[in-house]
């Protein structure tokens, strides 16, 4: 296999396993499985466990004196569980063997990114010079989404007898994946039924404790050579043993086909039913593995992107935990972005605005799929209106900083420093921000797909909706002359108030507001094209006039946006904050991305201090272009030149800790833009984030699915510099010298394969034959292009 398409472990270390088991992770969309040696159970160095996209159950818990709930993604039965031990002729039986048995001498975990499969291989040698080979084969099958395989081959070597197997079915699982919830409830699953059937397959049923999701699991066990199985079941698991001869040249193979369904299942049915009928029908491993293996090469030839060397190697990585996340399969579902993907307990699973760095990618290569993350923000739309009503009366759609299943607020309140032990009030969920992330979701959704159905229909009452709530939310300052939005937090995160202030929240975050204008102007622009009928319907549905779309026009134009010392502000009074003692704290500490817990811990807090825990008033250089940010600022009534924004990136840099994997995707992105010196190691701590943990085990907890497809976007959008527009595809790039090219293959406006090559100085464009028109593109200096079905052009273009 071509080493690109690898990624491998040589070596057990019970150190790094959560970190593996998270990386080698395999989904299909709807489920997934971490990538746990099945001999394990949960522990500090092991976490298996399997996870349902939309899955969420709600409980409550008591904690620093006061009663919280919590919504989470359900941790699942483990379907993966086998043991095994060696009987051995000349000897007494041998332990239940594990990675941590001391007799474990080789590992090396295989994660085949071309098929999506997961391989382990161990070998164990006893003190009797008794080997026993291992090697674990699984998969997520991408085909039938409701499927799950794992075969295990056991060899023997220097010895002759019998091995044991036992193969579980385990329900009697808990969510307690993340340290820092320990204390919090953990236990969804509850109403526990076993059984075997009498073709061997082993079922399990139960439910979530409060959200009443009926989950069915079927496990069919198969071995070879043929062996009496003795069947067993308790409360919560069902137990499959079998004794089976094993000797050199002969070994043992036990193959588990999982099925899983549930009552979220469409069409509905009984979920055991169900489960027990998929298992007994579903074909022989090798089958699988093979309709499997050819789902992800149609998959890979709409998603790719290719670039050289060990960067490459990288975003292959990404673009895989990507689509396992968020497959084909997820436009049957109603599910959103869960920011650590499929893959571990962090954030419980929740939906965040790290969306902002997945559709673009998606709306590219998989617009369907693009279009059901945003329907399930449109099935949310009422949560959101009553949101905001119940925001002091406002008005439009004020979408939840975190959601879950009602698309009601998730955001704890409540959370743990683990540096002070103490658990502290949390105000995040004031960043107001995330309806303009949805909203410029969308707005790209459209441009790329040019799907006037969905932007007229869904999109436009989203859009509206969304800048219904700004316009009503900012009110006038006289003094100004400006719009003003009050009692925020911004992306930063580590600003929640002022300092000694009595209530939470800061005024005027640059972001925030200057998005929202960005989105009322889109809003109107949205409305303009729509036809009368439309027009009036959704005027209706939002309760305004048509005149009270003037109020709207005003606020895009007079928004303030605050300055100080000749930059922009991260918010109103940022410039009157301390400076923080940056080399002292570097000096004192190993690392200080959280420093936020490093400064509450000493009775401090970062509300002091000019310093961020992430990209903040620079993310407006992530979602608009310079030239689109000079004239949005215009709009606004204030310049921006290149020297202004150079000015402000340079300032906030300095200033910011890098506390969030999204923070050195922004800055490399916006660094890269401005061929600044800098650009690349941002690139590459983005890229090395989730696979070197860099923010220190947080990984094992579940990858961070926004910056790993913020990666790819990084190289699409900002290296590549292509931008669907409805004038064409726009292709503007910025080469990095570490990243020399690129190849891509996007759907624009409907049209698959349209293959794009980059080389510094050239553009290869092909366009397959089945498109029944030409693709216009739009080239660097306004040069505008285009390319016939069936033809493939190169440009050159202007280097740097």
């Amino acid at each position: 296999m071509n080493e690109s398409w690898r990624w491998e472990y040589q070596h057990y270390d019970p150190k790094t396993e959560r970190l593996i088991e998270a990386l080698c992770t395999l989904g299909n969309g709807r489920f997934a499985t971490r990538g746990s040696a099945p001999e394990t159970t949960a522990d500090d160095i092991h976490y298996p466990a399997t996870y349902l996209a939309g899955c969420y159950d709600r409980l409550t818990s008591t904690v620093a004196g006061r009663t919280v709930s919590n919504e989470d993604m359900v941790r699942l039965p483990d379907w993966t569980a086998l043991r095994y031990r060696c009987l051995p002729d000349d000897a007494p039986p041998g332990d239940w063997l594990t990675p941590d048995h001391p007799t474990l001498r080789h590992s090396r975990v295989s994660l085949d990114l071309r098929t999506g499969t997961l391989i382990r291989r161990m070998l164990f040698l006893d003190a009797g010079g008794r080997r026993l080979g291992v090697t674990h084969t699984r998969l997520v099958h991408m085909g039938n989404p409701q499927l799950a395989a794992q075969r295990t081959v056991l060899r023997a070597y220097g010895w002759r007898g019998r091995i044991e197997v036992v193969s579980v079915l385990d329900g009697d699982v808990v969510n307690a994946g993340v340290d820092r919830y320990r204390a919090l409830a953990g236990r969804h699953l509850v109403e526990h039924r076993t059984g075997v059937e009498a073709e061997g397959i082993a079922w399990l049923d139960c439910t979530t404790a409060v959200s009443r999701i009926r989950i069915g699991l079927a496990v069919r066990t198969s071995v070879e050579p043929l062996a009496v199985v003795d069947r067993t079941c308790t409360a919560t698991a069902a137990r499959q043993v079998c004794v089976l001869p094993i000797r050199r040249g002969r070994p043992v193979v036990v193959v588990k086909t999982a099925a899983l369904s549930t009552s979220l299942d469409r069409p509905l049915s009984d979920p055991v039913h169900s489960s027990v009928e998929q298992a007994a029908r579903a074909p022989a491993f090798r089958a699988l593995l093979a309709s499997h293996g050819a789902t992800w090469q149609r998959l890979w030839s709409e998603g790719e992107l290719r670039t050289e060397g060990e960067s490459g190697r990288i975003l292959r990585l990404h673009a895989f935990h990507v689509l396992q996340t968020l497959s084909p399969h997820t436009v049957e579902l109603d599910a959103g972005v869960p920011a650590r993907g499929l893959h571990g307990e962090a954030y419980r699973g929740h939906v965040f605005w790290d969306e902002l760095f997945v559709l673009p990618y998606l709306a590219l290569h998989f617009p369907e799929t693009a279009r059901a993350l945003l329907m399930y923000r449109h099935r949310r739309l009422p949560a959101a209106r009553d949101a905001a009503r119940r925001r002091g009366g406002a008005t439009g759609a004020m979408f939840p900083w975190q959601s879950g299943s009602s698309g009601a607020e998730e955001t704890q309140r409540l959370h743990l420093n683990p540096r002070s032990g103490r658990w502290l009030p949390d105000h995040s969920h004031l960043q107001r921000h995330v309806g303009s992330a949805v909203a410029w979701n969308v707005w790209q959704y459209g441009l790329a797909t040019g799907d006037t159905g969905f932007m007229h229909g869904p999109g436009a009452e989203l859009i509206l909706a969304i800048a219904h709530f700004w316009a009503g939310s900012a009110t006038w300052d006289a003094d100004l002359g400006r719009y003003r939005l009050r009692g925020v937090v911004g992306p930063d995160e580590y600003h929640d108030a002022y300092p000694d202030a009595q209530a939470p929240g800061i005024d005027d975050n640059t972001y925030t507001n200057v998005t929202a204008a960005w989105v009322l102007a889109r809003a109107l622009d949205l409305y303009e094209e729509l036809p009368a009928l439309r027009r009036a319907e959704l005027l209706a549905q939002l309760g305004v006039e048509a005149d009270g779309l003037r109020r709207w026009e005003e606020v895009s134009r007079r928004m303030y946006v605050p300055f100080h010392r000749d930059v922009i502000s991260q918010f109103h009074g940022y410039g009157d904050l301390a400076e923080l003692d940056w080399d002292g704290y570097r000096a004192r500490y190993h690392d200080i991305r959280r420093l936020d817990r490093i400064l509450e811990a000493e009775g401090d807090t970062p509300n002091r201090y000019q310093a961020s825990k992430q990209a903040d008033t620079l993310m407006l250089g992530y979602l608009f272009r310079p030239v689109e940010l000079a004239r949005l600022f215009s709009r606004l009534g204030y310049p921006l030149d290149d020297e202004l924004w150079a000015r402000t990136v340079d300032y906030h840099l300095r200033r910011t800790c890098h506390g969030s994997t999204l923070s050195s995707l922004v800055h490399g992105w916006v660094l890269s833009r401005q061929q600044g010196p800098d650009a690349w190691r941002y690139c590459q701590e983005a890229l090395l984030g989730d696979i070197t943990d860099v923010q220190g085990g947080t990984t094992g907890e579940g990858i961070h699915l926004g910056a790993m497809a913020g990666t790819l976007d990084l190289v699409e959008r900002g290296i590549v510099g292509l931008e669907p527009g409805a004038d064409g595809l726009h292709i503007d790039p910025v080469p990095l010298s570490e990243i020399p090219g690129s190849a891509l293959s996007v759907c624009y406006l409907g049209h698959r394969n349209i293959r794009i090559r980059f080389r510094p100085g050239r553009l290869g464009v092909r366009v397959p034959a089945s498109l029944l028109g030409p693709v216009p593109l739009m080239l660097p200096g306004d040069r505008r292009e285009e390319v016939a079905a069936g033809h493939e052009r190169w440009f050159r273009l202007p280097t740097q």
